[in-house]
């Protein structure tokens, strides 16, 4: 089972992508992290909200590969303990397949990729910034992935 981080925005910080780039290279073979970084609609010259929503959309349902579960993130989606995410990512590996989770940029992701996601959680309940929800998300699927292989990095 591969995790694919589809994240909206490029030219982050260098923090943001040794961050990212350390959990990525900790998790085991079997569950490897990848990042696909996704073109910003560029803001301005009059362009709604619900336009450039969309036209992000269009660009990370193109790039997604054609079986995968999504899993959306969203200020407002639901909250998991670390647990019940290494509970769902059993499951996940048991019937097999990559699981994409996407980030959406400046103004979040399209209510119609939301809607279509196999599931809606949050890192918090807080806006964050994009490139530390990167590695906020990195983090937990990195302890995640440790607590089901009884790796003593999470300690509960």
């Amino acid at each position: 089972m591969k995790f694919l981080v589809f994240a909206v925005g490029n030219k982050m910080p260098k923090w943001v992508e040794t961050g990212f780039g350390e959990y990525a290279k900790r998790m085991p073979r079997e569950a490897p992290l990848d990042l696909i970084e996704i073109k910003p609609e560029k803001r301005g010259e009059g362009k709604k909200v619900e336009q450039l929503l969309v036209a992000e959309a269009a660009r990370i349902q193109a790039a997604l590969p054609s079986k995968c579960r999504i899993v959306a993130m969203d200020e407002r989606g639901r909250q998991w303990t670390t647990a019940k995410l290494a509970d769902s990512i059993t499951d996940w590996m048991r019937n097999s397949g990559d699981t994409a989770f996407l980030v959406g940029g400046a103004d979040g992701l399209d209510a119609n990729i939301k809607n279509s996601a196999d599931e809606v959680l949050a890192l918090s309940a807080m806006t964050l910034p994009h490139g530390l929800a990167r590695i906020m998300l990195a983090e937990q699927l990195y302890r995640a992935v440790s607590l089901i292989n009884r790796h003593p990095y999470h300690r509960a």
